[in-house]
């Protein structure tokens, strides 16, 4: 779809849309992304129901553990991004969830072998030893990641060429879950064709997914969106793809 309305009304529009939480909803109609076929939440929501004490990492706002049917007793969730922690804390309270609002970087603020389950869409970082240290003997750990490149054309048409990715390579969490001591029991990866249909969708997910443009903001990148807004108008979308693995480790 090639929307009539201009730049400057969609990248403004974009600009005063709230990004808090972890959900998509305002690209509804304006980008679409495949799903990996794995189905993460429903993984998450069986795995909830057959545990005592659970733990998400970087929850977002909430909206993974919001749709488990048979929450454990004991859930609880660390977010360390500020505008998240409220959101979160207001969507998990259906459930039964507790909010802990934690910093960047470790360590967490519990009690070894506190959990029998661990999970995190997306994490920022996985801080594998502190993983391990706080799931049980027998416990999972169970998480959908972002792979290396992901939607990388969207990347460069802002950046332009970039060098290979070095990060997020499922291999490489694999060394380093069982170098904390887990076992590696379940890997799978997907590509997902992800389509943005306006510059607006654009200018909403780079403030959203940080990492896409480290620093982006639309003044420091206004040449290359309004190079990218007449590509959409010519082309009526614009085509990335983004990269998933889902991994699962035991500590032993």
């Amino acid at each position: 779809m090639v929307t009539d309305r201009g730049f400057d009304e969609l990248v403004a529009e974009a600009e005063a849309a709230p990004v808090e939480g972890w959900g998509f909803s305002w690209l509804a109609g304006r980008a679409t992304e495949e799903r990996p076929p794995w189905g993460y939440a429903g993984l998450v929501g069986a795995r909830l129901a057959t545990v005592d004490a659970a733990l998400d990492i970087d929850t977002g706002g909430g909206e993974v553990l919001a749709e488990a049917p048979a929450p454990p007793p004991l859930l609880v969730a660390t977010e360390a991004w500020p505008p998240n922690v409220p959101v979160a804390r207001r969507t998990l309270r259906r459930v039964g969830g507790h909010v802990v609002r934690v910093g960047e970087r470790p360590p967490l603020p519990f009690r070894d072998a506190a959990f029998d389950l661990v999970v995190s869409r997306h994490p920022v970082h996985t801080w594998w030893d502190e993983v391990a240290r706080v799931l049980r003997p027998g416990g999972s750990y169970l998480s959908q990641q972002i792979g290396p490149g992901t939607v990388r054309e969207l990347s460069e048409a802002i950046l332009g060429p970039l060098p290979p990715p070095e990060h997020r390579h499922p291999e490489h969490a694999v060394a380093a879950a069982e170098a904390a001591g887990l076992t590696v029991v379940d890997l799978r990866t997907a590509t997902l064709r992800t389509v943005f249909h306006d510059i607006g969708a654009v200018v909403w997910f780079l403030r959203k997914v940080v990492w896409t443009v480290p620093g982006f903001t639309v003044d420091g990148h206004r040449a290359a969106l309004r190079r990218l807004d007449e590509r959409i108008r010519a082309e009526g979308r614009f085509v990335a793809h983004a990269r998933r693995f889902l991994i699962e480790a035991r500590r032993r």
